[in-house]
């Protein structure tokens, strides 16, 4: 079919055409316009909000003057640099005098001048992190005096006294505390050897009874066993014999004293009864020693056999190696009686360690198979090195009213090896890790920010602030890992 359009009609179609046209090209200049090039010009987009300069920061204008600023860390430790612009062509350092008011949370302002390096303005400090905080650009050039101002945020969030106690967060105070420092060490519980008592027959003899078991309580005295003991026979038969001598003795001697005093006798019969008395007194003393030295006693008739082994000390049967019937020589170990209300808890001290324990130093002892710990001080440490171990040894005695320590138990043990006063310490558990170092979150008004720490000393509880956080300051003590979770959801981290 063939159209035939008037001239009126064929002129609206070429003005329609024509303005669509430069609406394409309008679209496409603007989609593709960015600061400082075709299009917007960087003081157009200042007027705004602040853009992105040339140099990758935070650009501003006024009057066609620009100022970029940047926090360059490539290398170097993070500092402000200053690219100054005139009619966004980039100036001569020299063209300009600069200088940064800077403001952080619980901090007092900080000012930072500038200097001409290369073709920028370089800070004459350290920007710590976090890099959070409000900054005042202060310029002059050409006689004329500007100033731009900035906020930048990171690692912040709001948190209000009522979230805080939902989540569990308490509040600490940064101040002055005793840092103990120690060191851990291996080590066992043993029987205190000197409260332990192993209990030998002192003579050989059969077993007619042993009435007490390992485990059992004794107290001094108490019979441990009964043995039958011919050499206890034949001692306690000497003793008899011994005493029925001295009491013919006595008797003999009174006879000749009297006849001797009578002048009836003669004086050599009285002197020899008198050695006679002498002799058998020192015969009964002797089997009486005898009898003594074994406990034996005196045994009347048939009981001269009888031999009763009693505990020396109270405490805890601990050890049992006897049966009855069994034939025991006089030297054999049949019982160990242990006082428990102490023990030792010994430990092993490699030489890296031997000049940092000492006598008298407190120590606290924990169990590993359960919760159980005690406090006790050193008591012994050994001046010899062992030959083979090429290791020393040391003793803490503890107290052991529940026997909660038996012997036998691994212990770990920690050592104070020096208590120290400093001026700043906060709690371990505050602790979290930001930028791969140790920071804590410091509370200001209702915010919370990330203050990285310098560390010190630590005694696992409390640890030395070296910088980063001041006295008096309040922090996160608990559950502050929810705060580094929240700053990760907000999305206020690390971002220049």
């Amino acid at each position: 079919m063939n159209r035939n359009f008037s001239k009126k009609q064929i002129i609206t179609i070429a003005l329609l055409v024509a303005v669509a046209a430069v609406l394409s090209v309008l679209i496409l200049t603007t989609s593709n316009s960015q600061p400082g090039q075709q299009g917007e010009s960087l003081e157009q987009a200042n007027a705004k909000e602040p853009v992105k300069g040339p140099k990758g920061g935070k650009y501003f204008a006024q009057d066609g003057y620009g100022v970029e600023v940047t926090i360059f860390e490539d290398g170097v430790d993070p500092e402000f640099r200053i690219y100054t612009y005139k009619d966004d062509t980039l100036l001569p350092p020299e063209a300009t005098k600069a200088s940064i008011a800077l403001e952080r949370l619980g901090r007092k302002p900080q000012t930072i001048n500038f200097a001409p390096a290369n073709d920028f303005l370089r800070g004459d400090a350290v920007v710590f992190e976090p890099h959070s905080f409000s900054v005042t650009v202060n310029a002059q050039h050409d006689g004329k005096q500007y100033s731009f101002a900035y906020e930048q945020i990171e690692y912040r969030i709001d948190m209000s006294d009522e979230q805080m106690k939902q989540s569990g967060i308490e509040l600490a105070t940064a101040g002055p505390a005793r840092i103990k420092s120690s060191i851990e060490l291996i080590g066992e519980i043993q029987l205190n050897r000197d409260n332990t008592v192993r209990v030998v027959p002192r003579l050989s003899g059969i077993v007619e009874s042993a009435p007490v078991n390992a485990g059992d309580q004794v107290k001094k005295g108490q019979v441990l066993a009964v043995i039958s003991s011919q050499m206890l026979a034949d001692q306690r038969t000497e003793l008899l014999a011994a005493q029925k001598r001295l009491a013919l003795a006595n008797t003999t001697f009174e006879r000749e004293k009297k006849l001797w005093e009578d002048k009836i006798s003669a004086e050599q019969d009285y002197l020899q009864a008198r050695n006679t008395k002498q002799e058998a007194e020192i015969a009964v003393l002797n089997a009486r020693q005898k009898l003594a030295s074994i406990d034996g006693g005196t045994a009347i008739g048939s009981q001269l056999t009888r031999y009763e082994i009693r505990a020396p000390i109270s405490g805890t049967v601990v050890e049992k190696n006897i049966a009855l019937g069994q034939a025991l020589k006089e030297d054999a170990n049949i019982f160990t009686v242990a006082d428990l209300s102490t023990v030792w808890a010994e430990m092993t001290i490699y030489p890296k360690d031997l000049n940092t324990v000492k006598v008298g130093q407190q120590a606290t002892v924990k169990a590993t198979a359960f919760e159980s710990e005690s406090v006790g001080k050193v008591a012994y440490v050994s001046s010899l090195v062992g030959e083979q171990t090429r290791t020393a040894t040391a003793r803490i005695v503890l107290p052991n009213p529940d026997s909660v320590w038996r012997p036998g138990l691994p212990v770990k043990i920690e050592l104070v090896a020096q208590e120290n006063e400093v001026p700043v310490a906060i709690s371990t558990e505050a602790i979290q890790t930001i930028l791969d170092a140790p920071a804590v979150f410091g509370r200001y008004g209702q915010q919370f920010e990330a203050r990285p720490v310098e560390l010190g000393r630590s005694d696992g509880k409390y640890v030395e602030v070296l910088g980063g956080l001041d006295a008096g300051e309040q922090y996160a003590a608990t559950n502050s890992f929810l705060i580094k979770a929240d700053i990760g959801k907000s999305g206020a981290s690390h971002d220049h």
